[in-house]
């Protein structure tokens, strides 16, 4: 029997699933892994660090200038006293306070002058010069008096002035005088009791130095006084403040348009609207000769950081060349390499910017510590914005020197794994270049508030960058041409070599290192020779003692009790009170000047003078000197080209009614801080009858006490004004702002030297190579150090000489055109860069490339070959 089984069902073959294909990792995640790898490298360490150092130098600028402006703007009324101040050195017509009163406004009168007070003679009759102010009712408008009982006592906010009979006194007043609260004060033919010791006045200004302690005294004391007199020099004020409920703004602009329309209108003579750098120059000077120190300081740092950071992208670039073009061959496009790079530096340039942001926060506190005094210690806290701007600068600075290397990485030939000589960094396209730096530089400009002083620095880095490129490479081409090899020196022929085999190297090594050296040059030529120009202002032996009023038939009396009392060198000019009227016959209009200094200058009165033989301290800048001319003058250069005064001109000035008119037949260049006589106007005559005169003494008085009470006792209608305090401040002041400089200086020496490292080991890895080969030669390690001593210093030394000639040429423009300082380049500037260029390079040299000799050839020809 037989049977058919069925056939067999075959079993089911499991099918393989199908995997996903594997996505590409993010570009956020590449580049995330790439900063990490170059981050434990220490490939971006000097990039950073110089990024990091512009930002800080910024920020630190940016931060102290934003809150002292913030302050300023704070305390502007309590500085004004009021909402508004119109200031005249003629009392003003009463309709300017009844308007003020009719606007819904209040105002209070006050008088500043500088008079003598004296003690008592049986309290020892001292004297002492003081800045005599007397406040009406209602004083202040704004802000508050701050008083005491005595010396140290307990302070007391006010807001009225002293009681009729009183005086409110500086402590600097108790001091010189000898005098305690509760004692006489005697001011001229008035005696008045010391009622309270002022502590802090609020429109005096912000704790900057003034030219006398204050007396404070009422308005009705004043005429008992009997110091007012037609000749007196006195500042009147009338303060306007709103009321509340009363719609203030409105009013005080409508009041100042009023104010501003009335003294044109009825030519007041003498009168304006004053703002708070009108009231305060003093202060503004100061700070903002501060400011120009400072924002060079930062613009230099800047300006090496980018150099910095360009060398240090440029060698970030070549060491990539060789892991891009493998990218490349693995299929990665362009697109994808230049995001990761890109992110990488951005992430970079972000971090690097946030850090300095913080450091210059912290070092702008060093600024105001070291300011102390110059500016108030309640500043403001700092605003957003030179945050903002730091993070801005860095960014910047990034991108248009650190990017475009970079970026070049994306178009390496895949080609490059086989050929090593395709795919070498080239220079950035001229659109990408121009673009960044222009950008670099409109910043920079920002940073310079003055177009001078960032035109001049910026300007003379690019031209002093171009002549060291240009000077470079034919130093290159004279040294292959010029060396001969026969008679050279071995370690000279094979370091001539050398720098001839890589002339794109060595123009970039030797210019860069002349760009640093150039900066470090030029701030010691800032530090030893502009700043002591200014210090130099104010020298050891100035006078010390200036005596106005002194009356025609005192003079020859004064003189002998002057040599009587071994002062033998002295100033001793005529003075006369005068008013600008008319310039070739034709009258002044003060709304014909735009310029506000040209508009205070021919609304005030001027002393003039004449004397028959030129001032010694005084220097002829145009026309001639020529003594005893007739209908002549002589016209201080500052003020001829604030008022487009030119030789030849006719002026004509009103003396007391009096008419002196003449000739402009010089121009003169006078220091107005060399703390002797000067005039703004002077005629070449020995005498001038027929014009009312005083005469003016300057002179350094002699040691000891005494002086200049018996001095005020022989004649007690003199002023002496004693500035040897006031010279003590500013020098205190100089070396207030000269420590802030010099604190600042230490960021552009760190990006100096940052530019030398950078430079010197642009050539590291050609170096090594070059090297690894000569070694399997033959050559020995002695030789090798000699020829990369004889490169470092040579290069050093090229460097060092242009930029010690290109540091004069920026120094002595800086001096001129920026600072105003006469300024002559010292002859041992340029020996001494070549030398201190030859030896700072041999030092980076020698730090950077110290491992290069010492590494095995094997090592680097493998290296080379992988």
């Amino acid at each position: 029997m037989s049977s058919t089984l069925p056939p067999a069902t075959p079993l089911p073959v499991p099918q393989a699933r199908p995997r996903p294909a594997l996505r590409p990792a993010s570009v956020w995640l590449l580049a995330l892994r790439q900063l990490l790898r170059d981050l434990r490298a220490g490939e971006l360490r000097l990039m950073a660090a110089a990024v990091t150092l512009a930002v800080a130098s910024m920020c630190a600028v940016a931060f102290f200038a934003d809150r002292l402006q913030q302050g300023m703007a704070q305390d502007a009324l309590a500085l004004l006293g009021g909402d508004a101040v119109v200031a005249s050195d003629q009392p003003l017509p009463d309709s300017f306070s009844l308007s003020a009163t009719e606007m819904g406004l209040a105002s209070a009168r006050s008088a500043s002058f500088p008079s003598m007070a004296r003690a008592d003679d049986a309290q020892g009759g001292a004297a002492r010069l003081v800045s005599l102010k007397a406040v009406a009712p209602g004083y202040p408008l704004r802000g508050a008096l701050q008083v005491a009982d005595a010396v140290d006592g307990p302070l007391r906010k006010v807001r009225s002035g002293p009681a009729a009979g009183t005086v409110w006194v500086d402590a600097a007043v108790l001091d010189a005088l000898a005098l305690q609260v509760g004692d006489s004060l005697l001011l001229g033919d008035a005696r008045l009791r010391i009622a309270q010791v002022i502590v802090q006045e609020p429109d005096r200004g912000a704790g900057f130095i003034n030219f006398a302690p204050r007396v404070m005294l009422a308005e009705a004391d004043l005429a008992a006084t009997g110091l007012v007199q037609p000749a007196s020099r006195i500042r009147w004020r009338l303060a306007v403040a709103a009321r509340e409920g009363r719609g203030g703004d409105a009013a005080v602009k409508g009041y100042l348009q009023w104010a501003e329309d009335r003294i044109a209108r009825d030519k007041v003579r003498g009168a304006q609207v004053e703002s708070l750098e009108s009231a305060r120059p003093e202060m503004r000077q100061t700070l903002d000769r501060a400011g120009q120190f400072l924002r060079l300081v930062a613009v230099l740092s800047a300006l090496l950081a980018a150099v910095a950071v360009g060398i240090a992208a440029r060698g970030f670039a070549a060491r990539h060349l060789d892991g891009c073009a493998m990218l490349r061959v693995l299929g990665q496009p362009q697109r994808r390499i230049a995001a990761i790079y890109t992110i990488e530096i951005g992430v970079v340039g972000l971090a690097a910017s946030v850090a300095g942001v913080l450091l210059g926060l912290l070092v702008h506190q060093v600024f105001v510590w070291l300011l102390a005094g110059l500016v108030n210690t309640s500043l403001p806290a700092p605003g957003l914005w030179p945050a903002g701007f730091g993070m801005l600068v860095g960014l910047v600075l990034l991108a248009a020197f650190g990017l475009p290397p970079v970026l070049q990485l994306a178009r390496v030939p895949p080609l490059r794994v086989i050929r090593r000589e395709l795919g070498q960094t080239q220079a950035a396209s001229a659109v990408v270049l121009i673009a960044g730096v222009a950008g670099y530089a409109a910043l920079l400009l920002a940073v310079a508030a003055d177009w001078k002083l960032g035109g001049i620095a910026i300007g003379g880095f690019a031209a002093a960058w171009a002549l060291f490129a240009g000077l470079s490479y034919l130093a290159v081409r004279a040294l292959r041409r010029y060396v001969p090899e026969a008679t050279a020196p071995r370690w000279l022929t094979l370091a001539t070599r050398q720098l001839g085999a890589r002339p794109a190297l060595v123009v970039l090594q030797v210019s860069s290192l002349a760009l640093g050296l150039m900066a470090l040059v030029l701030l010691v030529l800032l530090r030893t020779d502009l700043i002591a120009s200014w210090r130099a202002a104010t020298p050891a032996d100035a006078p010390n003692r200036f005596v106005i009023n002194i009356q025609p038939e005192q003079g020859d009396d004064f003189q002998t009790a002057l040599r009587a009392a071994g002062v033998t060198r002295y100033d001793w000019y005529p003075m006369i009170r005068g008013r600008l009227v008319a310039i070739n016959d034709r009258e002044i209009q003060v709304d014909a000047y735009r310029d506000d200094r040209a508009r205070r200058l021919v609304d005030r009165e001027f002393n003039l003078s004449h004397a028959a033989v030129l001032p010694s301290h005084n220097e002829v800048s145009a026309g001639q000197w020529t003594d005893d001319e007739p209908d002549a003058m002589s016209v201080e250069q500052g003020l001829a080209d604030t008022l487009g005064l030119k030789l030849g001109d006719h002026l004509r000035f009103d003396v007391a009614g009096l008419p002196m008119s003449g000739r402009i037949t010089s121009l003169r260049k006078v220091d107005w801080t060399s703390m002797r006589v000067n005039f703004f106007v002077m005629a070449p005559r020995a005498s001038m009858p027929e014009l009312p005169s005083t005469t003016i003494a300057a002179f350094r008085a002699p040691d000891g006490r005494g002086f200049d009470s018996a001095l005020l006792k022989q004649f007690p209608n003199l002023t002496v004004i004693d500035v040897s305090t006031q010279i003590a401040q500013v020098q205190q002041v100089l070396d207030q702002v000269i420590a802030a400089v010099e604190f600042l200086f230490l960021f552009t020496l760190a990006a100096g030297l940052l530019v030398l490292f950078a430079a010197v080991s642009a050539t590291r890895e050609a170096r090594e190579r070059e090297y690894a080969l000569m070694r399997a030669m033959g050559a020995r390690q002695t030789l090798l150090a000699t020829v990369q001593r004889a490169e470092l210093l040579g290069t050093g030394a090229l460097a060092g000489t242009l930029a010690s000639i290109a540091a004069l040429a920026v120094g002595w423009a800086l001096a001129k055109y920026a600072f105003n300082f006469n300024w002559q380049a010292p002859w041992w500037t340029v020996p001494a860069g070549g030398l201190s260029g030859a030896l700072l390079a041999g030092a980076a040299g020698w730090y950077s490339l110290r491992e290069v000799l010492r590494r095995p050839v094997t090592e680097t020809l493998r290296r080379a070959q992988e």
